[in-house]
């Protein structure tokens, strides 16, 4: 627990002076404020997530995972569980790693156009209630919201006979540029716009302007965009954020109530 909090606080750090410098220097809106509304509470959920939801969702995972390793009559030791089964746990772990990314964003493309549906917006509007976007407004998940899209991405790569190590190498740097995308700079990174998530290419998503409606869900490759007819990208910024005809409570009790007292969702954000 202590190597999680200190490798939350160090990239917590790292991720405050590196967006904080480009987006000074490079930024999409121009002098948006560091102390925007909302930030402290964005600040908590960053060190909340790792400490207490990403545990939950390793225990949800694991009830997923029981009865299909019992029915697989898998050893459930420790040991055997972190070395993954099957053809691909024969693989070396960099190349798991890449599989599981690859895989990984195609179940979460299709993941969060469900959470732009009826069944889980109320859950999912939380992500989208900043009216200033930058890095830190990445960890802004509801944890029903955080706990599905963890279960629904990991149990599946899992059961190919993944080792979860694979993945765990990649994470430090995959929540590094989770946080990047959300950051508030212009890049879109030209002709390679299609092959990775850019922080232009988010931002369209999270804007209130009907024409972003609907567009860019993918988290890492904007290809499952263009395969399924979701990507949008011009070459002008998005200037406006947040829930379209509402105004979420910033506070992080709020957050965890609204999906139980706002059973109404805007039309604009489904899938």
């Amino acid at each position: 627990m202590e190597e999680r909090f200190v490798r939350t606080l160090v990239l917590f750090i790292v991720l405050t002076v590196v967006c904080g410098f480009l987006e000074k220097f490079w930024p999409s809106i121009p002098n948006q404020s560091k102390w925007r509304r909302g930030v402290w509470l964005d600040t908590f959920y960053w060190f909340f997530t790792p400490m207490v939801i990403q545990i939950l969702s390793i225990i949800a995972i694991a009830l997923v995972l029981l009865p299909f390793y019992l029915l697989l009559e898998r050893s459930l030791a420790w040991e055997s569980i972190l070395s993954g089964y099957g053809a691909f746990s024969q693989l070396p772990l960099w190349v798991q790693g890449l599989i599981a990314i690859v895989v990984g964003d195609f179940i979460g493309y299709w993941t969060h156009r469900w959470h732009h549906t009826r069944h889980l917006w109320d859950y999912h509007a939380i992500h989208h209630s900043s009216e200033a976007i930058d890095w830190l407004t990445a960890v802004r998940l509801h944890p029903v919201n955080d706990i599905i899209s963890r279960v629904m991405q990991a149990s599946p790569l899992m059961l190919l006979g993944l080792s979860p190590i694979a993945v765990e190498l990649y994470t430090p740097l995959l929540s590094a540029y989770i946080a990047f995308v959300h950051a508030n700079v212009p890049w879109s990174y030209g002709p390679f716009r299609y092959l990775i998530a850019s922080p232009a290419f988010h931002r369209w998503h999270h804007t209130m302007d009907e024409e972003g409606w609907g567009k860019n869900f993918a988290g890492l490759f904007p290809i499952y965009d263009v395969i399924f007819g979701t990507f949008y990208l011009p070459s002008r910024q998005p200037k406006n954020f947040g829930l379209y005809g509402d105004k979420m409570t910033e506070s992080f009790v709020g957050h965890l109530l609204y999906p139980f007292r706002h059973r109404k969702f805007a039309k604009k954000w489904l899938a």
